[in-house]
């Protein structure tokens, strides 16, 4: 099945935390934006005029946060769109633009939409952003809580506790990513990782790691999107959209007292398998959401690979690099890579695409026809992640 929509340019910059607090030379998220769309435009063999009265949706910042910043973009760049989308979902950005992106072009609307996301969260304070969620400031950090940080390092100390997980198999996570990313030209970190490493590894809130969680980096992601008929005459093999699912506020069992091990990805992930009319045994790889380890491994779980706790056991036996059963976050996920603001969910889109092309030089996953696409974004209270979606892609 596909729902006639596909990706036929893709554009992504490389990563850098140079930080302007520090006398580097730091490019800005306009910057990132323009080229990030220079490079996708270019790609499908279009111009900036051609894009006139189509469609752009823009994820939104850490920095600097602006409140009409997709009306920025629109007049840095130069668009004149007739529809312009903003996202502000965290790391499920791209899921999300990329389904409302779908609506638009086969409601006819428009004929393409550029899904573009940009950030400089290392510009200019460091790390230090302009807001934070509330339930950051009002219920975590007054009692000592390191906003995501710790409840990230709560939620696997529950899976541990409840299921007997190991910390080497969050490190198993860590280790295979990295040497993805050692084979993967446009990652960020390839230092070699060894599991000895990860376990001398700071802890940062017992059981997570440093090694366990992502780092901000600047840089920007664009991906085209349109119908069937202008793909088929596509300079490059169309990647089509063949189902997706979204879940907000996701609450596994009781709401007085949810699982937080679950994510809303287990409903986004069978509701995109169901519309494409696959299983999970049909994936031949995953890009999962990864700003922590535990998140990869629970949205295995999740989606159906194995039962909700035998996550661990799974990752026993199974090898889930590139030449495996089952090959994740192929390109090294976020973990390698690093997390460019509120643009971090695109940078699993851009690695399916190459993968589904055959494309992944070095770390190309074999025969590769059908992937799946996670994204996990917002902080919640007592809750995992608020934002959960999932997009099933692949060729004909």
């Amino acid at each position: 099945m596909s729902l006639d929509v596909a990706i036929v340019g893709l554009g992504e910059t490389p990563y850098s935390r140079a930080r302007a607090d520090k006398g580097e030379i730091v490019m800005s998220a306009e910057q990132y934006a323009a080229w990030a769309t220079s490079l996708a435009l270019e790609e499908a063999g279009l111009s900036l005029r051609d894009m006139d009265g189509q469609g752009l949706a823009v994820a939104g910042t850490e920095w600097p946060h602006s409140e009409i910043w997709s009306a920025e973009v629109v007049q840095n760049l130069g668009f004149r769109p007739k529809l312009l989308l903003r996202g502000d979902f965290g790391g499920n950005n791209a899921v999300e633009l990329a389904v409302q992106a779908a609506a638009a072009i086969r409601s006819g609307l428009v004929d393409y939409v550029l899904v573009l996301g940009a950030d400089s969260p290392m510009t200019p304070f460091g790390t230090q952003t302009a807001r934070s969620w509330r339930y950051d400031i009002d219920y975590m950090r007054p009692f000592g809580l390191m906003g995501f940080v710790t409840l990230a390092g709560l939620m696997m100390n529950r899976h541990m506790s409840a299921y007997g997980t190991k910390v080497e198999h969050f490190g198993k996570i860590a280790v295979t990513q990295r040497e993805h990313a050692r084979l993967n030209p446009g990652a960020y970190v390839k230092a070699p990782l060894t599991m000895e490493d990860y376990l001398k590894s700071r802890v940062l809130s017992d059981p997570l790691r440093l090694l366990d969680s992502v780092m901000f980096v600047n840089g920007g992601i664009a991906f085209l999107m349109t119908g069937r008929e202008k793909a088929s005459r596509a300079s490059k093999q169309p990647v089509y959209l063949r189902g997706y699912g979204l879940a907000h506020n996701y609450v596994e069992g009781d709401p007085a007292m949810p699982d937080v091990t679950t994510t809303g990805v287990k409903a986004a992930a069978r509701d995109a398998l169901r519309m494409a009319g696959a299983t999970p045994a049909d994936l031949d790889f995953l890009q999962l959401y990864d700003d922590f380890t535990g998140a990869v491994l629970m949205q295995i779980e999740d989606i159906g690979f194995c039962a909700k706790g035998d996550g661990g056991k799974f990752l026993d036996r199974t090898d889930i690099s590139y030449k495996g059963e089952l090959p994740v976050n192929t390109g090294g996920g976020l973990l390698s890579n690093g997390q460019p603001g509120m643009a971090a969910g695109l940078v699993h889109v851009a690695e399916a695409v190459r993968q589904l092309r055959g494309e992944a030089s070095g770390r190309q996953v074999n025969g590769a026809k059908l992937g799946l696409v996670s994204g996990l974004g917002g902080l919640a209270y007592g809750n995992n992640l608020a934002n959960s979606g999932a997009l099933v892609l692949g060729v004909m």
